[in-house]
C-alpha cells in the first residue's frame, strides 16, 4: 500500500503528463544546482523541469498511459514537462546538453507519440512556432500583394494612356 505522501506524489506527476503537450527524460548527474537553475531558465515558462522519483514516475506513466519511458528510468532522472512550444523546449535541452555533457537527453513524447534520442533532436531541428507562422502568413499575403501590384500597374498604365485625365476624373480614396 502506498503512503499517503507518495498518493499525492504520482498524483502531481500524472498531472504534469496531462497537462503537458510534450516531456523529455533527462539524466542530470553532475550537474550542479546553478547549472540545474541555469537550464530552467533557458527553458522558459512554459516548461516545469522537475527531478523525480523514478518508480513514482514509471507509476504515474502507467496511469496516464505513456510508455515511452518504460525501461529508462534509472539514474537521477529530471522531466521537462512542456506545455508551450515543444519545438523551443526541446531546443534549450539540445543545446544545454552539448554545452554540458552531464545532462544526457534519454527519451520523450511528443502529443502522445513516443520519441527517442533522435526523435528529440528532430524535433529541436524544427524551426519556432512563430517562424512556422511567419512563413504562412508570407505565403498567404503573397497572392493579395500581388493581386494590389497588378492593379496599380494597371491603373498607372491607364493614366498614362489618357494623359492623366483618369486621375483628375476620379478622386482618390484614402
Amino acid at each position: 500500500m502506498a503512503t499517503p505522501t507518495k498518493t499525492v506524489a504520482i498524483e502531481a506527476i500524472a498531472a504534469d503528463f496531462k497537462e503537458s503537450t510534450a516531456a523529455v527524460l533527462t539524466e542530470y548527474r553532475g550537474l550542479t544546482v546553478a547549472q540545474l537553475k541555469e537550464l530552467r531558465r533557458s527553458l522558459g515558462q512554459d516548461t516545469k523541469y522537475a527531478v523525480v522519483k523514478n518508480t513514482l514516475t514509471a507509476i504515474a506513466a502507467k496511469e496516464v498511459g505513456i510508455d515511452a519511458f518504460d525501461g529508462q528510468l534509472s539514474g537521477p532522472t529530471a522531466i521537462a514537462f512542456i506545455k508551450g512550444d515543444a519545438v523551443a523546449a526541446a531546443k534549450s535541452l539540445t543545446e544545454f546538453a552539448k554545452a554540458n555533457e552531464k545532462l544526457v537527453v534519454k527519451t520523450g513524447f511528443f502529443e502522445g507519440k513516443a520519441l527517442d534520442q533522435a526523435g528529440i533532436a528532430a524535433l529541436a531541428a524544427l524551426e519556432s512556432r512563430e517562424t512556422q507562422l511567419a512563413r504562412v502568413a508570407a505565403v498567404l499575403q503573397a497572392p493579395a500583394s500581388a493581386a494590389v501590384r497588378i492593379v496599380d500597374a494597371l491603373r498607372l498604365k491607364l493614366e498614362e494612356e489618357n494623359g492623366g485625365a483618369a486621375a483628375e476624373e476620379a478622386p482618390a480614396e484614402a
